[in-house]
């Protein structure tokens, strides 16, 4: 099999060890198995090559976000095709049959948004899904900017893997505690600052911002199907608004 029909998976990590043994066992069978770790202290690496999976070493000084990271590890990859998964994301068999399935068809896109199934107090949040993420594309058409949070760049036609195929979603085992989230709202937002230091928020933003993230996640999105979670999750969608907009205004003062 040429490398144009093989697929490299690569997995970013740093001191992810809790989930990293169901990830790696979903993925053995893909053509290639790439781990790039930013020195991590834990055992993550040992998991990795128990696995036989390839690791890499992103050192970790100087960067505190992780896709500078995911394009060295893009680059890394042995194969034409990538998929990136993250240390706390499982590849259904069907998503794998799949993607061997597309990359076969002479009408291939560059590039497939994969929806994730998202979970919170132990349920699956409705208002989180399909959450499409550009996951896996051509390693020669991409360029993973460094900017957190952001997608891949890919030079070609993309296209979408529609919700309604839950059964190709990535299962995100991450299932954040409310402290786990109010910490990664100060983090998140710290970021967001430095890329929208130019735009102005009105006295109203206070309002509506916070008002439509908590209808569109409780109403629009399905959150109040969740019962109390939803409702809790749709409140903290809220709260990360007008921390940010708290701390836009902050700057200003």
């Amino acid at each position: 099999m040429s490398k144009a029909n093989k697929i490299s998976v690569i997995i970013n990590t740093y001191n992810a060890s809790q989930h990293l043994q169901a990830v790696v066992e979903a993925v053995k069978d893909f053509d290639e198995v790439l781990v790039c770790d930013m020195e991590s202290t834990d055992d993550t690496v040992e998991i990795a090559r128990q696995y036989g999976c390839r690791v890499v070493t992103f050192p970790k000084e100087g960067h505190t976000i992780v896709e500078p990271a995911r394009e060295f590890a893009i680059h890394e990859a042995e194969n034409e095709w990538v998929l990136v998964v993250d240390a706390d994301e499982v590849v259904t068999k069907e998503l794998k049959a799949y993607l061997y399935q597309r990359i076969a068809e002479e009408n291939c896109p560059d590039g497939l948004f994969i929806p994730r199934k998202n979970y919170f107090m132990g349920r699956f949040m409705r208002c989180h899904y399909p959450d499409h993420i550009l996951r896996f594309f051509r390693k020669d058409k991409t360029h993973w900017p460094a900017v957190i949070h952001c997608s891949p760049e890919v030079d070609g036609r993309i296209e979408k893997i529609p919700a309604k195929r839950k059964e190709l979603a990535f299962e995100h085992l991450a299932n954040d505690t409310i402290e786990n989230i109010v910490g990664k709202t100060n983090h998140y937002t710290r970021y967001e600052l430095s890329r929208k230091q130019d735009k102005q928020y009105g006295s109203m933003a206070f309002l509506w911002r916070p008002f439509f993230r908590f209808f569109k996640a409780y109403i629009l999105k399905g959150g109040i199907l969740d019962g109390k979670p939803g409702f809790i999750k749709a409140v903290l969608e809220g709260y990360y608004q007008f921390i940010f907009l708290a701390k836009k205004y902050e700057q200003t003062i």
